[in-house]
């Protein structure tokens, strides 16, 4: 008898969306790059609030059009101004929010927008999933761009 192997269902995953033990949102509040290019092309639907919270210099050199950005999460500055904004929402904005800045596993900002945002009560919260950063993981896919600010 194979101890261990009765009652395990291997479950397929989209890479990039394993929910790791660091990660504060679950595979349902993840939205992958060409989904998340789809609702910005969809000229009949309503287009997702986009929260940029990494570093201003490499938002203003190529972000996803239409995104804001409010500071880096990473600082209290930056989550302050996040939160001030966020405060004016009505709780079911759909929002995402992204950084892309390094490698999502060990980015420094998107884990405490999520938190934050989260624990705000927004209950149509989404993290697009960029698993290397934003220029592999979108602009190198041919997603559409927005330069500046």
């Amino acid at each position: 008898m194979l101890a261990g192997s009765a009652g395990l269902v291997s479950v397929p995953v989209i890479e990039g969306q394993e929910k790791r033990p660091s990660d504060p949102w679950t595979v349902a509040q993840t939205i992958q790059p060409a989904e998340l290019a789809s609702e910005l092309g969809d000229k009949g639907g309503t287009p997702p609030a986009i929260v940029y919270v990494g570093f201003r210099t490499l938002f203003v050199g190529g972000h996803v059009p239409g995104a804001t950005f409010h500071g880096s999460a990473s600082t209290e500055q930056g989550l302050s101004d996040l939160k001030k904004w966020a405060e004016e929402l009505p709780r079911t904005t759909n929002l995402v929010i992204y950084c892309g800045c390094c490698p999502l596993e060990k980015c420094p900002n998107i884990r405490p927008a999520f938190t934050m945002l989260d624990k705000m009560g927004f209950k149509k919260l989404r993290v697009l999933i960029l698993p290397t950063n934003f220029a592999t993981d979108w602009a190198d896919k041919g997603c559409p761009i927005q330069k500046g600010m």
